[in-house]
């Protein structure tokens, strides 16, 4: 079945032509769909998703991976046949972008948060941010788990603010004595792997990585997304002495955050990058 997908990626300029009626039922699907469908054809070899990406201006950020079509049909030839899983768990939007949490089997079990960019319906751009899949978490529940429905739609500018105060004052440390006006102190469902539930767990991971002389630092922020309850933070920062990519996405609920998932990967560096594009670049 990838096959199927490799050879629709490869042969791509079969879309551009497509009669406008056929372009005009694709406009029809949310864009959302066509996010969760394209993800879903990486494990099913589905080719009719690719038509929703642009066929002559896809820019690629991932720098593992090469830029436009040929860079992901590249990637797709190399995953092992029938090894690709693609579940993807919850998707919100703002504008023009859509984000999915995705639990994936891409060269290995993994959690992913996709960022999409479309315009005229069309995907034109790509970032990602992977973290390795694991089973036995500090809090007890899974990097993915948790509520999915979007709430609050009146609330999203109100909860994107939050979101921006929450990493300026916190994490990168303007006014860090300020959490609680944040963070509820009666619930924070955390999903970070290694650490426990509640402020009191956030706490002890930071107190204990600071310790180990390899405290996680933010060092700029570069964009926040949202959309009702979710919002999702994209920073770049250290961990474990490496410079990496924080992605946070946060639900609030009362005007406080009540549960945080996130992914940290470590940056490529520049002379292994496959793409200019940057990490970054929104």
């Amino acid at each position: 079945m990838r096959r199927l997908l490799i050879i629709t990626v490869l042969t791509v300029s079969s879309f551009v032509s497509c009669d406008a009626d056929n372009n005009n039922a694709k406009m029809e699907v949310s864009n959302k769909q066509k996010v969760t469908e394209l993800l879903k054809a990486i494990e099913t070899g589905a080719g009719e998703p690719i038509a929703y990406i642009n066929p002559t201006n896809y820019i690629q950020h991932n720098q593992a991976v090469g830029d436009g079509l040929a860079g992901f049909g590249k990637v797709l030839f190399q995953l092992p046949e029938g090894s690709a899983k693609v579940n993807t768990v919850r998707v919100f939007g703002d504008g023009n972008y859509v984000i999915a949490h995705t639990d994936y089997n891409f060269f290995g079990p993994k959690i992913g948060i996709d960022i999409f960019r479309f315009e005229d319906g069309l995907i034109v751009e790509h970032w990602d941010n992977f973290h390795e899949k694991v089973t036995d978490t500090a809090s007890g529940r899974s990097q993915i788990d948790g509520p999915t429905e979007i709430t609050d739609l009146d609330k999203t500018e109100e909860n994107k603010t939050l979101v921006t105060n929450l990493i300026n004052d916190i994490f990168l440390g303007a006014n860090p004595d300020k959490i609680t006006d944040y963070i509820s102190t009666e619930q924070y469902d955390q999903h970070n792997p290694g650490v426990n539930d509640g402020l009191a767990g956030l706490g002890e991971a930071l107190a204990s990585l600071a310790e180990a002389g390899m405290p996680m630092v933010y060092e700029k922020n570069y964009i926040i997304l949202g959309e009702g309850n979710f919002v999702l933070s994209v920073s770049e920062g250290i961990f474990m002495k490496e410079k990496v990519s924080f992605y946070d996405i946060f639900r609030i609920a009362n005007g406080k955050v009540v549960e945080h998932w996130d992914t940290v990967e470590k940056l490529t560096p520049e002379s292994e990058a496959k793409n200019t594009n940057g990490e970054f670049n929104f």
